[in-house]
């Protein structure tokens, strides 16, 4: 059986000195491990009913596609600020490094639907919560946030503790 934690890569002082960056991009790139992603990923969320998945940049635009396909849903993404083409909302957030602002099309999510967001790694949870608010602000109802990989060291989990969270791999305290 294939240990997927056992597959992430983990590289010292990226992107800053003091960072451990959880790489898991040998996940991706073995076939086996990939399906094996996908596949546990999705008996932790077939359960819920969702209307359309929503993917962060970048790496959780990999996720959320398959997840939509296999769920038979519609995908939104949100993208760094001043990536998207149309009319958009915005919010800013602290990373774990810094600042940035996420964006979304004003008319990706209808009133009322159910939405999963998806995105590779839990750390800070500051670009989550803000594509939470992102989707609340478009009145959709948030059912679940999906992380392969949380780092439950950093404050994210406490931080999104109000929400549905589903991860594959943990690094605990």
């Amino acid at each position: 059986m294939i240990n997927l934690k056992n597959k992430v890569r983990n590289i010292k002082d990226f992107p800053q000195k003091g960072i451990i960056f959880r790489d898991i991009t040998p996940i991706l790139e073995d076939r086996k491990s990939f399906r094996l992603m996908v596949e546990s990923l999705l008996s932790k969320i077939k359960h819920l009913q969702v209307d359309k998945v929503v993917g962060i940049d970048a790496r959780g635009f990999i996720l959320a596609g398959i997840l939509a396909e296999k769920l038979g849903t519609g995908m939104s993404i949100v993208r760094k600020a001043g990536k998207l083409p149309f009319k958009t909302e915005a919010e800013e957030y602290d990373l774990e490094y810094g600042k940035a602002k996420l964006e979304i099309h004003k008319d990706s999510i209808k009133p009322g639907e159910r939405i999963l967001l998806v995105d590779d790694v839990l750390a800070t949870g500051g670009t989550m919560l803000a594509a939470t608010r992102l989707v609340e602000r478009l009145n959709g109802k948030v059912v679940g946030l999906v992380f392969l990989v949380t780092l439950g060291y950093l404050p994210g989990k406490e931080k999104l503790a109000n929400y549905n969270l589903i991860s594959l791999i943990d690094y605990p305290k």
